[in-house]
């Protein structure tokens, strides 16, 4: 089901003088139960977008639906209730447990000093669970892992109860054992937790492997959308993926590095 429409977007940074356009005409969707990677170059524009969609900037133009709703018109306690974010910087946070970090997702519906009744701490216990870090209840943050820090803004997203979850290069900072995984418990969360799951990488092999769809955001504002075969077999990979030394395999969604003598 549609979740999220983007209605001739266009992107950028607004200045009084003259703004800076990063992408024009951007007009697509995205699903409940679906992962959809955001792939693409650096700078060309994949943290401005997902910014936007978070209304973190304001689009220079055309317009963003959340359930049908605008999402200029909405107040930031009504998004709080419909999107969470995760993104990619540490948190930044000192003697504070894993489940008063998780527990922060609540304040949508409580104040933010809020105090959590049990319906509330049930609901901080389940969003743990589905991560697998229950057992991390009583840490404090700083003890955590990078991998085990993601994880925990996972949760406490997942706490605020929100249809849609926009990520940030969740991978980030990651060995490559936990980025695979943690793409594959996104892509479970979008099934079993009922949710729109959007997140920008440049882990793009994972993006290809596991991903449901992928959205390939190139410069001068193009993009392509569909899942990793179709544009496998449509040859828009080869033509972003394929250079110098660089070869991609549609068959096996894989790049492969040639011409490495001995």
């Amino acid at each position: 089901m549609e979740t999220i429409r983007l209605d001739n977007l266009s992107i950028g940074y607004s200045a009084r003088r003259n703004s800076k356009v990063v992408a024009t005409g951007i007009s697509a969707s995205l699903s409940s139960q679906c992962m959809t990677c955001l792939i693409g170059p650096n700078g060309v524009g994949k943290s401005t977008l997902l910014r936007t969609l978070s209304a973190f900037l304001p689009p220079l133009s055309g317009r963003v639906f959340i359930h049908e709703h605008d999402l200029s018109m909405l107040s930031a306690k009504q998004l709080a209730r419909l999107v969470g974010v995760v993104l990619t910087a540490r948190p930044e946070v000192q003697n504070m447990s894993v489940e008063d970090m998780v527990g922060m997702g609540r304040s949508p519906y409580t104040g933010f000093w809020g105090s959590l009744s049990a319906a509330d701490r049930t609901i901080v216990a389940d969003s743990m669970q589905l991560v697998g870090i229950s057992g991390l209840s009583g840490r404090m943050i700083q003890t955590l892992s990078d991998g085990e820090r993601q994880k925990v803004m996972i949760a406490k997203a997942l706490a605020q109860q929100t249809p849609v979850i926009f990520l940030d290069e969740p991978t980030a900072f990651l060995d490559y054992p936990s980025k695979v995984e943690m793409m594959q418990t996104l892509h479970r969360l979008s099934r079993t937790a009922d949710k729109t799951v959007f997140l920008s990488t440049h882990d793009l092999e994972l993006a290809l492997q596991i991903a449901d769809v992928v959205w390939l955001m190139e410069r001068g504002g193009r993009l392509s959308i569909g899942t990793p075969r179709e544009l496998a077999d449509s040859g828009v990979l080869s033509a972003f993926l394929e250079q110098p030394g660089i070869v991609f395999d549609r068959e096996r969604l894989s790049v492969q590095v040639v011409g490495m003598g001995a």
